[in-house]
């Protein structure tokens, strides 16, 4: 498991290219029947990336639970989402079976002892891409397909931002402790999200990219509104956005993103928003 500490903003003003990627992005999550886990002490916001393909992989493979977490078992006081990102899959959580086709998602609760991870077809594995909160009680595990979310319209073709973001873990949608999670789809021609941008004093984020077609990338924005940074992401990265951060992009080409947050609440327009002649 890499561990990321909180980076202060006074000291991110003055990080090189390999220092901001180093602190912030997360490669490389998806390698042949392992579990790549970051634990961002952000939030704590666990993120995985979990590509079965010979086995069936438990969630805690190759973790030390007890020394990274303390407790008993990876949920024991933790929450966690999983969309899939690949070829169809299926996880077993507490021995209920859940099939996840492209860009389905799972909620699992807190307290769900054993979940495992498995592809349908090792030739097109499936990629799973977990974000996980601390939890304080015992929610619902629930399945949610693409069609179960709330489907939300925003931006424009004249503004290069047209893009429907997708609720799934959501207060609107179901119960959690803190975590929220949704997909948000560009719309063909359009490159830019979340722009006009903002921050959020009371929760932090993790976006992770994909549906990037060949040889072309994600400029994500990123830093205090007068004081941005950029980091180039490629197919399947995710970067870490603290409270104090903006968080957008411009792709070389339309793309998707998930979207992951925890923090003191879920009030989704608990946030300072910002014009784009503000940033500097």
């Amino acid at each position: 498991m890499d561990i990321r500490y909180s980076a202060s903003p006074n000291d991110v003003k003055r990080y090189t290219t390999e220092e901001l990627r180093k602190e912030f992005l997360i490669t490389d999550l998806y390698q042949p029947d392992t579990v790549q886990a970051t634990y961002s002490h952000v939030d704590r916001m666990v993120i995985m990336g979990i590509m079965p393909v010979n086995e069936v992989v438990p969630i805690d493979k190759g973790i030390d639970i007890w020394h990274n977490f303390g407790t008993d078992y990876f949920l024991e006081r933790r929450e966690a989402g999983v969309f899939n990102l690949g070829g169809p899959g299926v996880i077993v959580a507490d021995g209920v079976t859940y099939e996840l086709g492209f860009e389905d998602c799972l909620y699992i609760t807190k307290e769900t002892k054993e979940v495992t991870f498995a592809s349908k077809d090792k030739e097109n594995p499936a990629r799973f891409y977990l974000a996980s909160t601390p939890a304080h009680k015992v929610c619902k595990t629930m399945f949610l397909s693409f069609a179960d979310a709330n489907k939300k319209p925003a931006g424009c073709e004249e503004n290069a931002n047209k893009r429907v973001i997708n609720q799934f873990i959501h207060p609107d949608v179901l119960e959690t402790c803190q975590l929220s999670m949704g997909l948000t789809q560009l719309a063909p021609g359009s490159v830019w999200n979340t722009m006009p941008c903002h921050t959020h004093e009371r929760r932090m984020e993790v976006y992770t990219y994909f549906n990037l077609p060949e040889n072309n990338i994600a400029m994500h924005f990123m830093g205090q509104p007068q004081q941005t940074r950029n980091i180039v992401m490629q197919n399947y990265d995710a970067v870490i956005s603290p409270s104090w951060s903006i968080h957008s992009a411009c792709g070389t080409a339309s793309y998707t993103f998930i979207w992951a947050m925890g923090g003191e609440n879920q009030a989704f327009d608990d946030m300072d928003n910002l014009l784009p002649t503000e940033l500097r």
